[in-house]
């Protein structure tokens, strides 16, 4: 088995990296852990920019930042600055097109999310099929700026958790102790 390997961060694009921290900040309770770029740099347009971050050559990079939520990976924010940037995808187009943060409190991280700008795109629904469980739920949501933010809940296992090889990840302390108690 391969250990070691895990996610780090997620890196999303923003249109403005203040904005965005006070929305992270506001609806996740997200803190700044640093800043890579400042928002008063001189945007990196050279062309060893373009060439390791595969931007096009109307683009600059602008402000970087670095997030932590309250558990998980960091949230990496970038801004960059040009004529050619594209509005946010939807998640029928190809790519990493969401990011999902589990909540302990949908309803709660719902409304905050709302309060902070995001708009849903339908009330939460339950989880279904290798999913589902009482409680489970998830919401698909549009942050300010256009991209996709799914919440999501599971207090309840799952049931891929009973043949699958191992949890994605659980808000659970011991899936071998789930398949224990079901083999009881």
């Amino acid at each position: 088995m391969t250990t070691g390997i895990r996610i780090d961060h997620v890196g999303v694009t923003v249109p403005d990296v203040e904005a965005a921290t006070a929305f992270f900040a506001n609806a996740f309770d997200a803190v700044v852990l640093y800043d890579v770029r400042r928002t008063n740099d001189e945007p990196n347009g050279t062309p060893e920019a373009h060439r390791y971050l595969g931007i096009p050559s109307s683009m600059a990079q602008g402000a970087i930042r670095m997030l932590a939520l309250p558990e998980g990976p960091g949230l990496e924010l970038f801004e960059y600055r040009g004529p050619d940037q594209r509005a946010a995808a939807h998640p029928s187009d190809l790519g990493w097109q969401h990011l999902a943060l589990y909540v302990d409190d949908l309803d709660a991280a719902l409304a905050r999310a709302e309060s902070a700008g995001a708009v849903r795109n339908s009330d939460p629904r339950p989880l279904r099929g290798e999913e589902a469980g009482e409680g489970n739920r998830f919401v698909y949501t549009r942050t300010p700026w256009g991209s996709t933010l799914e919440l999501v809940t599971y207090p309840t296992p799952q049931p891929y958790l009973l043949h699958a090889p191992r949890a994605k990840w659980a808000p659970w302390p011991d899936v071998a102790q789930l398949r224990q108690l079901d083999r009881a």
